[in-house]
């Protein structure tokens, strides 16, 4: 079983339209409501391939009863905290042209954000019983510590259960000068670490390797480069794979995507020394372009998946 955690998750609107004309009133063509955070989505993923998996995270509020109901709907597992005073909605606009637009609402401080931060990592410690990976995966409600996510890390290590993180901000840094958990940041989040951006993927696995001992305490970073694929950097060795072919669609929920496939791998090899990295990065890259080919994050187009797993190229970096 897999344990996705989500502490702030989200209820996703999504409004199709033809072309986004700022300034003017305009007919939306579609609407469409669905749960949603980063951590939800990997769920939704997950469950959409088959694989055991119970989200978690904070929730409460009228959003959290509708959050929850939707949950139950797409039969995905939860067993969500009511320490929130709602939940946050995020909006994306699709054009018929394949251009997104995303507006994130930051979402609702607990009454008591340690209290509620304490809560969690209570729960997801006595979760980690039955779980095989854990994922903390999305934003931090306002107020709460940015350290939660290597609070969490922490449990699972103690528990023996490997764990990926795809955080940002405070909260990636926190998790980096914690280690024990694999790392996904993408291009953005990689440069507020290391404190430049990376002009090339090479140059990108280079910037990873000092988060990796001896410098660091990470022990694999998964890095997510957009339209140039994705990277896996290890003390050992770092593998470099790009898409098959030039997607168009939305992108939204590549990244959760990437994610549900690198905790599906841990999950299945029980420890990180036991991953097959090749093969992590092989999934990843064929599952997140999948789920560009879907209008809305949280799902993947299964055959494109599977037809593009047998073409994803490896190399070493």
């Amino acid at each position: 079983m897999i344990l996705a955690v989500a502490p702030n998750p989200a209820l996703d609107v999504t409004y199709g339209l033809g072309e986004l004309n700022r300034g003017r009133v305009q007919r939306v063509r579609t609407v469409s409501e669905r749960p949603g955070g980063k951590a939800v989505n990997v769920g939704r993923v997950l469950h959409e391939l088959g694989e055991r998996v119970l989200v978690t995270g904070m929730c409460g509020g009228p959003g959290g009863v509708a959050l929850q109901a939707a949950l139950d709907r797409a039969g995905v597992p939860s067993d969500l905290l009511d320490v929130l005073p709602d939940v946050r909605r995020t909006l994306v606009v699709q054009e018929t042209s394949g251009m997104t637009t995303s507006l994130w609402e930051p979402g609702y401080a607990p009454v008591d954000p340690p209290a509620a931060a304490d809560a969690l990592t209570r729960h997801v410690s006595e979760l980690l019983a039955g779980a095989d990976a854990l994922v903390v995966s999305g934003s931090l409600p306002p107020g709460v510590d940015p350290g939660l996510p290597a609070r969490l890390v922490d449990a699972a290590v103690a528990a023996g259960v490997p764990a990926v993180v795809d955080v940002s901000g405070p909260a990636l840094r926190a998790a980096a000068d914690a280690g024990g958990a694999v790392l996904m940041p993408n291009a953005d989040e990689l440069a507020e670490l290391i404190g430049h951006r990376p002009s090339t993927p090479a140059e990108a696995v280079r910037a990873a390797c000092r988060l990796l001992p001896p410098a660091g305490r990470v022990p694999a970073v998964v890095l997510t480069l957009g339209t140039d694929g994705m990277a896996v950097v290890r003390p050992d060795r770092a593998l470099l794979a790009a898409p098959p072919e030039r997607i168009q669609g939305n992108a939204t929920g590549a990244g959760d995507a990437a994610c549900a496939a690198v905790a599906r791998h841990l999950a299945a090899a029980g420890s990180l020394d036991a991953v097959d990295w090749r093969a992590l990065l092989v999934d990843a890259v064929a599952l997140s372009a999948a789920a560009v080919l879907r209008p809305v994050a949280g799902e993947v187009d299964v055959r494109a998946y599977r037809r593009w797993r047998d073409q994803v190229r490896v190399e070493e970096a």
